[in-house]
C-alpha cells in the first residue's frame, strides 16, 4: 500500500461519455452554513434515537457533483469555462436542464439542490452522513492538462454541502485533481474549515491512506477509509506519494489488493471501531459486477477490514450483495448531478440517486437493515421518481440481485428494504 500503482490509462473510465455530442420552489429543509458543536451535539442525539442502543445508522450515497451546472445555479458560480470538446460554457449544463424539466429560480439557496432528500435525512437522522465528493472545490484555473471533463466548485457555495450536515467527504475519484494539486489543497483546506471529514486525498500518501476517524455517538469510532482505482479514470499521475499529494490509489481490486488494504486499516484500527471502505471503481456505465470488484469485498469482508464496501462511479445504482453479513455497496450511483438535461445511455439512466441507509450492530458491524430511498434530479433538484423511472430502478436492482440473494420490498415509509436471501443468513430487520 506504501507504493501507488504505475500503470497508466486513459484520462476517462471506460464507457464514459466524454462531453454532450455523444448523447446528442424549493423547500430548505436546513439552511446553509457548518455545524456548530450545539448542532452535532443534537444531531448525534437524534442518532441514537434512530436505531437502537446496539446499532448504528449510517446514511451513505454515491457521487456528489456539485461543479459545473450545479455550482452556476448557486449564489457564487465559479468562472463557467470549460476545456471540454463540445461545451465551452458550465452555464449550458444548467440551460440543457431548463429545457427538459423547467426554470431553476437561480441563483439557488446552499440547500436547493438536496431538495426531498433534507426532509428524509431529518427524519431518519443517522448518526453520520458519508458521500463521495465528486469536484474540486477551488477558484484556482489550470485544469489537469489533456483530461477530458473537468469539475469545479467555488469555495464560498460549500454551504451546498454544510446544508445536508455531511461528516465526511470521500475523495479518492477522478475529479477531486481536475484542477491540480492547488486546487486539491484549497479543496481540502475548505472542506476542513467547514468542518467536513475527509478521506481518499492529502498532501502526501500518509494523509491520503489515513481514515476520517468519525466518533460515534455514544462512544467508539467509524473509520473510513477511501481508495481509487484506474479503472474509474484515475490517471495514474494522481497517485499520492511520500513527496506529492494526491489520492490513494489502488491497483486493480482483488484479493491481492484486499490483503494491501487489510493490512493498512490494521495499522489505524483499535478495538471497538466499525470500518468502512469506500472506493471509486469501474467504468461509468454496465451493470456487470466485475469479478475482481466481488473478490476484492468479499475478502475485505473474510479478513475483518470492512464492515460496509461503498462503492461508487457508475453513474447509475448498481446491485447490493450481503456477504458474511455484511454490506456491499458495489456502486451507489449519481445522488446530485448537471446531466439531467443529457439524456440516457441506451436504457441506462443517470438522473436516479438514492440515499442508503444502512443499520449496522455496533458490537461487530453486522448488517440490521438496508433501506434504499430512491430521488430523481429535476431541475437539478432532487425529489421524488416519476413512476417510469421508479420501476426502471427498481427492476435494475431487483434482476441484479438475484445473482447475490437479495431482493427488495417496499418500506411503509417510501422507497425499499433489503432482503437478503444469502444462505444461513438472519432475516433483516425492518429498518429504520
Amino acid at each position: 500500500m506504501r507504493s501507488p500503482s504505475s500503470r497508466g490509462i486513459a484520462e476517462e473510465a471506460p464507457g464514459a461519455y466524454k462531453d454532450v455530442a455523444e448523447v446528442v420552489d424549493a423547500t430548505d429543509a436546513a439552511g446553509p452554513g457548518a455545524q456548530g458543536g450545539e448542532g452535532r451535539a443534537a444531531d448525534l442525539h437524534q442518532g441514537m434515537s434512530a436505531a437502537t442502543a446496539d446499532e448504528i445508522t449510517v446514511f451513505l450515497a454515491g457521487d456528489a457533483m456539485t461543479g459545473r451546472g450545479i455550482d452556476q445555479a448557486l449564489a457564487q458560480p465559479s468562472s463557467p469555462e470549460l476545456h471540454e470538446s463540445y461545451v465551452r460554457d458550465a452555464r449550458e449544463y444548467l440551460r440543457l436542464a431548463e429545457r427538459i424539466n423547467g426554470a431553476v429560480p437561480a441563483p439557488v439557496s446552499a440547500a436547493y439542490v438536496w431538495g426531498d432528500a433534507l426532509a428524509e435525512l431529518a427524519r431518519v437522522a443517522p448518526a453520520l452522513r458519508i458521500v463521495n465528493l465528486e469536484t474540486a472545490i477551488t477558484t484556482h484555473d489550470r485544469p489537469w492538462p489533456g483530461k477530458g471533463i473537468h469539475y469545479r466548485m467555488h469555495p464560498a457555495n460549500v454551504g451546498c454541502l454544510t446544508a445536508a450536515r455531511l461528516d465526511c467527504c470521500v475523495l479518492a475519484n477522478n475529479h477531486v485533481l481536475d484542477w491540480g494539486h492547488d486546487g486539491l489543497a484549497q479543496t481540502l483546506a475548505t472542506l476542513r474549515q467547514a468542518g467536513i471529514r475527509t478521506a481518499g486525498a492529502g498532501a502526501r500518501l500518509d494523509e491520503a491512506l489515513a481514515p476520517a476517524a468519525l466518533a460515534l455517538p455514544g462512544g467508539g469510532r467509524l473509520l473510513v477509509f477511501a481508495f481509487a482505482t484506474e479503472s474509474s479514470g484515475v490517471p495514474a499521475a494522481w497517485a499520492a506519494t511520500a513527496r506529492r499529494a494526491g489520492v490513494a490509489l489502488l491497483p486493480e481490486p482483488g484479493e491481492a489488493a484486499a490483503g494491501e488494504v487489510a493490512a493498512e486499516i490494521a495499522a489505524h484500527r483499535q478495538a471497538g471501531d466499525r470500518m468502512i471502505v469506500s472506493i471509486h471503481w469501474g467504468g461509468n456505465w454496465g451493470t456487470r459486477i466485475p469479478r475482481g470488484h466481488r473478490a476484492f469485498a468479499h475478502r475485505l469482508i473474510e479478513l475483518g477490514a470492512a464492515d460496509v464496501v461503498h462503492g461508487h462511479s457508475s453513474h447509475h445504482p448498481l446491485p447490493v450483495e450481503v456477504h458474511r453479513g455484511r454490506l456491499v455497496l458495489y456502486g451507489c450511483g449519481d445522488l446530485i448531478n448537471d446531466y439531467e438535461g443529457i439524456g440516457t445511455r441506451g436504457d441506462l439512466r443517470s438522473d436516479l440517486g438514492c440515499l442508503y441507509f444502512a443499520t449496522l450492530s455496533r458490537a461487530d458491524g453486522a448488517l440490521r437493515s438496508l433501506r434504499i430511498v430512491p430521488l430523481q434530479m429535476r431541475r437539478l433538484r432532487l425529489g421524488p421518481p416519476e413512476p417510469g423511472a421508479h420501476d426502471w430502478l427498481r427492476q435494475l436492482l431487483s434482476i441484479g440481485g438475484r445473482e447475490f440473494g437479495t431482493r427488495l420490498q417496499p418500506h411503509p415509509d417510501g422507497g425499499w428494504l433489503l432482503a437478503n436471501q444469502e444462505p444461513g443468513a438472519a432475516p433483516l430487520g425492518p429498518g429504520s
